[in-house]
Parts: structure tokens; sequence; C-alpha cells
């Protein structure tokens, strides 16, 4: 059994962000996105966050899970922020320093759910 799903949202910067989605692929996450692709199109300099939002269970595969589905907000290059989602393991997540206060995270959930999603800004780019 894993830990209570937290109700906090995390920062983290590009490496981390890139580290977590290089497990996620290892692991075969559906939530995930190509770690080439991030390099190509986030801002590296920028913190992007995650917010667990469910837990998810694999019955056909033990080894990987639980898994947290964490809403994300990325800087990417544009300078715009985009929504995302990410599958991150409990213990990953947990690693993470807790560095936002709650006015900060606060705003950050506000601009979450304002933000426009990742397949949009990806076609707008095309």
């Amino acid at each position: 059994m894993s830990a209570a799903l937290p109700r906090t949202i995390r920062a983290v910067d590009s490496d981390q962000l890139l580290l977590l989605e290089e497990e996620a692929s290892r692991l075969r996450f559906s939530q995930r996105l190509p770690a080439d692709w991030l390099r190509e199109h986030i801002q590296a300099a920028s913190a992007h966050y995650l917010f667990p939002v469910m837990e998810h269970w694999l019955a056909h595969r033990p080894d990987a899970s639980p898994q947290w589905r964490c809403e994300l907000l990325l800087m990417v290059r544009t300078g715009e922020e985009v929504f995302s989602l990410m599958d991150v393991r409990p213990g990953s997540f947990e690693e993470l320093a807790e560095t936002l206060d709650t006015t900060a995270k606060t705003d950050i959930a506000a601009r979450m759910k304002r933000a426009i999603s990742l397949r949009t800004w990806a076609e707008r780019q095309r």
C-alpha cells in the first residue's frame, strides 16, 4: 500500500522533470511526455509544477503500481504555461523538496486551471 495521496504542489526544475519523465518512460507509464520533446520545448531555466490528483493501479503490472497521476504545469519556450498530465511513482514525488508556501500553491493551482492544454499549444506551433 502506498502513502496517502498528498494534496500539495511541488516545483521541479527542468532537470528534475526530465529525470521523472525518463523514469515514467522506463516504467512504461501511460501519462508521460518524451524526454526529447521536453528538451526541445520547455524553458530550461524555469520551474514546472506537479499536483497529484489520483492514485493509479495496474492490476496486470504490480511492479509499476501504484502511480500518482499528476497535473503538470509546464513553462514552454514561448513563455506560455501549458497543462499536461504525468504519472509519477509515489516515492519519486515524495523525494521532491517542499519549497512552495500556501499562497504560491493557491496561485499555481489557479494557473493550472487557466492554462491551455499541451495539445492546443502544440497545434498552434505547427
